[in-house]
């Protein structure tokens, strides 16, 4: 099974900057898809970043010009670099890999004070 090692969350203030990194392991044996949900409080998960496997990428509307995704094909690591941060952005991140299914990791806690 896939393994994910999550870290960076944390509180920060308005304005700043955080670094979310994901490291997959396991029965991984070509390049995936990777990338980031997040959730926060009474809300849905909602697809924020993803990388292809020829590191193509997408985001979503609210994070464009502030968020950028980027991947370590040989530690199979997804990395999501925040700046700007707004108290929006406030919610648990999911890293996620395409390996059969979509699955995700545990989740990091981001908190961007008011």
């Amino acid at each position: 099974q896939v393994q994910f090692a999550e870290s960076g969350g944390g509180l920060v203030q308005p304005g700043g900057s955080l670094t979310l990194s994901c490291a997959a392991s396991g029965s991984i044996f070509n390049t995936y898809t990777m990338g980031w949900y997040r959730q926060a409080s009474g809300n849905t998960r909602e697809l924020v970043a993803i990388i292809t496997s020829q590191s193509t990428t997408n985001y979503i509307d609210a994070v464009k010009g502030r968020f950028a995704i980027s991947r370590d094909n040989g530690k199979n690591t997804v990395y999501l670099q925040m700046r700007s941060l707004k108290p929006e952005d406030t919610a648990v991140y999911y890293c996620f890999i395409d390996l059969y299914v979509r699955t995700w990791g545990q989740g990091i806690e981001v908190t961007v004070s008011s």
